[in-house]
């Protein structure tokens, strides 16, 4: 699992809004020159603005709370938000090129292929699961 500390904004109808703490997901442990997954703590740098989490747990605005998330999401996260897109863009150019259509085809097919890959990315209206957990309930499973 990948996780990040973070603070609540606000919480309304089990939605709620989070920001990073000061400390960072990535960055605060001494292996961190040679960790391979750090997503999530370079998805939550100090520079983004607060993201909706599902949160069943009833939280207020202040509360710490721990967001994790597995690293087998972030991999098929990954794969469809960059290897699908690619994949159906060498996949557009070549079936340009092989109905001779020449170089300008070639690239249109390749926009065509990547502009499908990240539509079908984007039907298919799958999202990374993020648990939270509050700080004391993390604090006791350690």
């Amino acid at each position: 699992m990948i996780s990040a500390p973070v603070r609540v904004v606000s919480s309304a109808d089990g939605i709620a809004q989070v920001e990073p703490t000061e400390k960072s997901g990535c960055g605060a442990c001494a292996s961190s020159i040679s960790c391979g997954v750090s997503g999530l703590g370079k998805y939550f740098a100090h520079n983004r603005k607060t993201i909706a989490v599902q949160c069943d747990v009833n939280v207020r605005a202040g509360d710490e709370l721990q967001l994790s998330l597995s690293e087998g999401d972030l991999l098929k996260a990954g794969i469809l938000a960059y290897l699908l897109p690619s994949v159906l863009a060498l996949v557009g150019a070549g079936i340009a090129a092989g109905l001779g259509m020449g170089d300008v085809g070639a690239v249109l097919g390749a926009a065509n292929g990547m502009a499908m890959g990240f539509l079908l990315v984007r039907w298919t209206g799958w999202a990374p699961k993020m648990s939270v957990k509050n700080e004391k309930q993390f604090a006791t499973e350690k």
